[in-house]
């Protein structure tokens, strides 16, 4: 499903959560969606969802309105950070209810997760571990296959062995039955493999829309003595600065073309990439 967000604006009372936020998703990709805590994810995502009513601005999916319309939001799957609600009763029960509300449920599919993630159907969700929950939380996400998937944090209460198994077969899935999936993460490292473009939004704003490795690309880390590091690196775009004696790395984020990667290897400095939670850290504000 194709995601159009034009001049987005939610308020809680006085709080403003999103603020101007305008952005187009093509259909069929994987989208990772990075902010601090506070910085309006899961906001934008209950508005995507339906789950709440953008105060100003539109959103539409596949050039429809969300709020309201049963037609698209049966369309919509968002598995939130809590996993399953606890008080559906049993994994079974769970099931039940998500088949009856996806067109597109696939039953075989979530019996084959139910074995690789070890839950049973007797098991009840409100006496479930975190992890299990989130399991469940993903499983209903996956096997749903909803045009419009997004995960809202819900595979941090697993345990790392668990989260590489749903990365794994997220995008296993994801092949074969291609679809839009949006993934919230603090986990940037862990999960920004499966990101085609990524979304970073700050304090209610957007901060970046850019295709993953176009991001990445703009990052570069200058390495060298510090008086060639600062005059190579003056005019840039700094992102942030570490010195070791008297050798500096300086993070720069913009693009350099040929001439000045050889102007570079000239002064002896050394350019290496940048992790995507490096970039994230420095692109966005710390509220403290």
């Amino acid at each position: 499903m194709r995601v159009e967000v034009r001049d987005l604006v939610l308020r809680y009372g006085e709080k403003t959560a999103l603020d101007g936020i305008s952005l187009s998703l093509p259909e069929n990709k994987i989208y990772g969606l990075l902010g601090r805590n506070g910085s309006g994810k899961t906001s934008l995502l209950s508005v995507l969802a339906g789950f709440r009513r953008e105060s100003a601005g539109e959103v539409l999916v596949d050039g429809d309105p969300v709020f309201e319309n049963a037609a698209v939001t049966s369309r919509i799957s968002l598995i939130r950070d809590v996993g399953e609600t606890t008080d559906l009763g049993t994994v079974d029960d769970a099931l039940f209810f998500a088949e009856w509300l996806r067109e597109d449920w696939d039953a075989e599919f979530a019996r084959e997760l139910l074995e690789r993630f070890k839950l049973t159907r007797k098991m009840t969700v409100k006496t479930m571990s975190t992890g299990q929950r989130s399991a469940l939380g993903v499983i209903i996400g996956l096997a749903g296959r909803a045009p419009l998937t997004m995960f809202d944090e819900s595979y941090l209460g697993m345990d790392a062995p668990a989260r590489a198994e749903f990365y794994d077969v997220l995008l296993a899935d994801y092949m074969a039955n291609p679809r839009t999936i949006i993934m919230s993460s603090h986990l940037i490292e862990e999960v920004s493999p499966l990101f085609e473009q990524v979304v970073i939004i700050d304090l209610g704003r957007l901060v970046v829309h850019e295709e993953a490795q176009t991001l990445l690309a703009r990052g570069i880390s200058v390495t060298g003595a510090a008086a060639p590091v600062d005059a190579f690196t003056e005019g840039l775009t700094v992102l942030g600065s570490r010195q070791l004696g008297a050798t500096k790395s300086v993070m720069v984020y913009g693009d350099l073309d040929e001439a000045r990667r050889r102007e570079a290897a000239a002064a002896g400095l050394e350019l290496g990439p940048i992790a995507m939670q490096d970039l994230f850290l420095h692109l966005t504000v710390d509220p403290r």
